[in-house]
């Protein structure tokens, strides 16, 4: 029985809006490619038409890649993660942003997945705290024992996602949809790990930790 009374959904539905996130996600790219190739056909300018087309294929792999770890098996039940895909993936997702910076603080170690996959799902969260660009820090504490998290945002401005507040403190009399569905699995992913979440907004920024109770 979770402790969190919002946590109801079925296997089936959390997979299917999963899956419609990560389309959402990368619909956007994908369509610039065809954009470009549009261009290509009819004879436009093929310098800027291959320049659409290479970013925007990176940027579709970066997200892909990113996916892959968040939210998919990554491995067979009860694999670890190398924490340093987790930074790389994190990195190579913010640069195709381009307004955010990372500051990584923590040594590399061979984590357990479901924690990994945490990490990647609280940084989503600490990401759209700010919509405007600004610093992440990312703390990776005792690793090597009891693996926790640690992220604090900064930026013009801090706005803390509404509906992960509401989930958080199982509150929400919403039905979960592909909007809501990332912080969903970000609390149901803590609870399946054992650790608790923390959100501690602060006039210059706000601190989200994962943690032992």
């Amino acid at each position: 029985m979770s402790k969190n009374p919002v946590l109801t959904l079925a296997g089936h539905d959390l997979a299917a809006l999963l899956c419609s996130r990560v389309c959402h996600d990368i619909i956007s790219p994908v369509g610039a490619i065809n954009n470009g190739l549009e261009l290509l056909d009819e004879g436009g300018a093929d310098e800027d038409a291959m320049d659409l087309i290479r970013s925007s294929a990176l940027n579709a792999s970066v997200r892909l890649k990113f996916a892959r770890l968040a939210f998919g098996a990554s491995g067979s039940i009860g694999a670890s993660i190398d924490t340093g895909e987790a930074e790389q993936a994190i990195k190579d997702f913010v640069e195709t942003d381009g307004k955010t910076v990372i500051n990584w603080h923590g040594s590399r170690a061979i984590v357990p997945k479901n924690k990994v996959k945490l990490l990647m799902n609280l940084f989503l969260i600490a990401f759209s705290a700010i919509p405007r660009g600004g610093e992440i820090d990312i703390f990776l504490e005792d690793l090597e024992t009891a693996p926790h998290f640690r992220l604090v945002s900064r930026g013009k401005m801090i706005r803390v996602p509404p509906k992960f507040l509401e989930l958080h403190a199982g509150q929400s009399d919403d039905a979960i949809d592909a909007h809501a569905v990332q912080p969903y699995y970000t609390i149901l992913l803590a609870e399946e790990a054992g650790l608790e979440l923390g959100c501690v907004i602060n006039t210059d920024d706000v601190v989200f930790t994962a943690k032992s109770a």
